[in-house]
This record gives structure tokens, C-alpha cells and sequence, in this order.
């Protein structure tokens, strides 16, 4: 049971994307089209190339948007608010969720590499809303990604984090090297186990996983 290993912790850190909501939402299929059509539009390329740059940027940077700032100083603000502009109809309220983390004692806030808007909007549509303490996107890290270590300092040192006393959700493996290395406890929320030194537990039903907790 991983209880135990939790009862020192006072801040609980949950990235959004596929960790608050199932992978199964498939929310990242539209922001990739919008992304896509964002590259073709901004560096006059064709699909295949932007789907390229897209996927490559992502691998080497941590995020698309990350590469296109340092490859081609790009302007965060416009790219942001275009490709978070999707549908979230399908998305669905989860009680339990919900419960579980009012339940869990201390401070609760919401890290995404999305924005800040963007995660305020998928909370409601889950019914979470409310239930944070803070939410921060990536224009909180002065649009420096995750994995990036400086990019959670910075967030952590606004929020005033102890990582010492804190614990981090993450559907990216990549995105708990940082916290672990930092002290806080990992999770990694995802359909297939990964083994590495830097995850301490991994679950593929994070309502339930919390309900342990409690």
C-alpha cells in the first residue's frame, strides 16, 4: 500500500493532460492537428514537414512550441491560445476523482506545459474545479517547458514549494526526473508500467490510486 510513502507529503503537484483525465479523451489529437496547421501557417511548410518539426521539437525540447521559440523565436502568446482551442465536449465529470483529491490534506496545485486558461477549462469540464490551490501553465515558467529542471523551480519558487514534502502526478516519465531529483515523490500516471530509478510508483487509474491514499 503507498500510504506510507505519502504521509509526509503537503503539496500535492498534478500535471493536466492525461493525468487528470484518461488518455482514452484523446484531447491531444485535436491540439495536434491545431499545432500542425499552426507550424504549416507560421513557417510556410507542408504538412509531412510540420508534422516532422512538430514531433521533433517535442522529443528534443521537451514541447513543439519550446523548439519553435529557440529554432525560429516564435511568439508564444498567439501559438497557445490557437492550439488550446479545442472541444472539450466529450470530457466527463468524475465524482470520485473529485473526492479523492479534496481528501488529500495540504496544498494542491495543477503544472501543466498547456496554459493556465486552457487547464481552468478542463477542470470544470471534469468537475475539479475548485478543488486547486493554484494552477500554473507553461507562461508561469516564462514559457520554459517541462522536463526542464529550471522550468519547475521556477514554479515551485512562486508557489513556495517544500519538495522535501511534495508529490508529483506525471503522465510523461520524462517530466519526473526533475521533481525526483528534487526530492518529491513520483508517480507516474499511464497505461504501461515504466521501470526507472526515477519513479517510485506508477498507476493507470489515478482515482484509485488516490482512494489508497486516504
Amino acid at each position: 500500500m503507498p500510504k506510507p510513502s505519502f504521509s509526509h507529503v503537503t503539496t500535492w503537484v498534478f500535471d493536466l493532460d492525461n493525468t487528470l483525465y484518461p488518455p482514452k479523451a484523446r484531447l491531444f489529437d485535436q491540439i495536434e492537428v491545431r499545432m500542425t496547421n499552426y507550424v504549416m501557417e507560421a513557417l510556410k511548410v507542408d504538412k509531412p514537414r510540420a508534422d516532422h518539426l512538430r514531433q521533433d521539437y517535442w522529443a528534443r525540447y521537451g514541447t513543439t512550441l519550446a523548439g519553435l521559440m529557440r529554432e525560429h523565436d516564435l511568439d508564444p502568446t498567439p501559438y497557445l491560445k490557437d492550439v488550446h482551442d479545442i472541444s472539450l465536449d466529450h470530457l466527463e465529470v468524475d465524482v470520485p476523482l473529485a473526492q479523492h483529491i479534496k481528501a488529500l490534506p495540504g496544498r494542491r496545485i495543477v503544472y501543466t506545459n498547456g496554459t493556465a486558461p486552457y487547464a481552468e477549462r478542463v477542470l470544470a469540464a471534469r468537475g475539479l474545479d475548485g478543488l486547486f490551490d493554484a494552477i500554473y501553465g507553461v507562461e508561469h515558467a516564462d514559457f520554459l517547458p517541462k522536463p526542464e529542471r529550471a522550468a519547475f523551480e521556477t514554479i515551485f519558487a512562486k508557489d513556495g514549494v517544500n519538495t522535501d514534502a511534495a508529490a508529483m502526478f506525471e503522465d510523461d516519465e520524462r517530466n519526473l526526473q526533475a521533481p525526483h531529483d528534487m526530492g518529491m515523490r513520483t508517480v507516474h500516471v499511464a497505461p504501461d508500467r515504466m521501470d526507472a530509478d526515477h519513479i517510485h510508483f506508477h498507476t493507470d487509474d489515478l482515482t484509485t490510486f488516490l482512494s489508497k491514499l486516504r
